[in-house]
């Protein structure tokens, strides 16, 4: 026990130090009432990376085999390429999940799970427009399907169409408005039209539907109730399996990422975001949308070197 002590020790100056490594500079620094405070780096947890199990190569060995050597209808094929895209996927494989479900549509055209997956693949890409497409068709199939609308809200979240974003995943909310994680993506699209607001909405649907659900803490957090170190000693109360651990990890370095990133703290919220990945839970949208995250902000860096570039030369 007293090892392990020793070891979270370390690894918690570990991500102290990679959060907050300091580059030298030359210049005095201004005197320390100016600075803004700086945000407490959470407590480092860590899981052991999931790896591709036994049951999923024997998944997919299984349903390639009945797709090659039995005779099947249109319907029966839809449904097998639909299976083992969803296997694919979940071992990280995006590119044949991807292949997999386009062939389940060519087979089954009117297939609302299909083309919802495929509208996710999309906003990964940041293909918005046909991403908007997918959602769409999936809903005109399925207008019940829930998933749908939070998907397609995430799209126009990303695609910065905040009011389009708020009506799909508030839609999502409202049918099972005791879920924490319906809270979180309601509060961050809200939170694009008016921060305050989306806040005090948040607090109401916590004090209305909260429960000793662990995963509450993220939204305690939002709301300022808890801070990073404590919630982090929370994530691991109550955990057994590796499985799980990963999963709570990848879900809560994701929001760490968000939070930071809303109050402007880039470097943290890049370290949190590689965190949330480094679990290889990759059928989590906490997982999808942290590599997605990631992109845009080396995009944005990328563009604004290159605007300082051109400014420069044509001086």
């Amino acid at each position: 026990m007293s090892n392990w002590k020793g070891i979270r020790y370390l690894l918690g100056i570990l991500l102290v130090l990679s959060i907050w490594g300091c580059s030298s500079t030359d210049h005095v620094e201004p005197p320390k009432q100016s600075l803004p405070p700086k945000p407490e780096p959470a407590s480092l947890i860590l899981a052991t990376p999931l790896q591709v199990s036994y049951q999923s190569e024997l998944a997919l060995a299984r349903l390639g085999q009945m797709l090659s050597e039995m005779e099947l209808t249109k319907e029966q094929r839809a449904e097998l390429f639909y299976e083992r895209a969803v296997v694919f996927d979940r071992v990280g494989l995006r590119s044949l999940a991807r292949l997999d479900f386009t062939r389940a549509l060519r087979e089954k055209p009117d297939f609302a799970e299909a083309y919802n997956f495929i509208g996710v693949y999309l906003v990964q890409q940041q293909n918005y427009d046909e991403a908007y497409e997918a959602f769409d068709s999936a809903l005109e199939l399925a207008p019940d399907y829930d998933y749908a609308y939070l998907n397609r809200g995430i799209a126009l979240y990303y695609g910065n169409r905040p009011d389009l974003a708020a009506s799909d995943i508030k839609r999502f909310f409202e049918a099972e408005p005791e879920d924490p994680y319906r809270v979180l993506w309601l509060f961050l699209a809200e939170a694009k039209l008016d921060a305050d607001r989306a806040k005090r909405n948040m607090r109401e649907r916590y004090e209305k539907y909260h429960d000793s659900s662990w995963n509450w803490d993220l939204v305690r957090l939002y709301l300022g109730d808890l801070t990073p170190t404590q919630l982090m000693g929370n994530v691991i109360k109550g955990v057994k399996e590796n499985r799980d651990l990963a999963e709570r990890l990848c879900e809560t370095y994701f929001y760490l990422g968000k939070l930071e990133l809303a109050k402007g703290n880039r470097k943290e919220a890049i370290s949190y975001f590689k965190l949330a990945l480094a679990n290889n839970v990759y059928d989590f949208i906490e997982h999808r949308y942290a590599l997605l995250e990631l992109d845009l902000m080396s995009r944005k860096r990328q563009n604004s070197t290159d605007v300082s570039a051109k400014k420069q030369a044509s001086i």
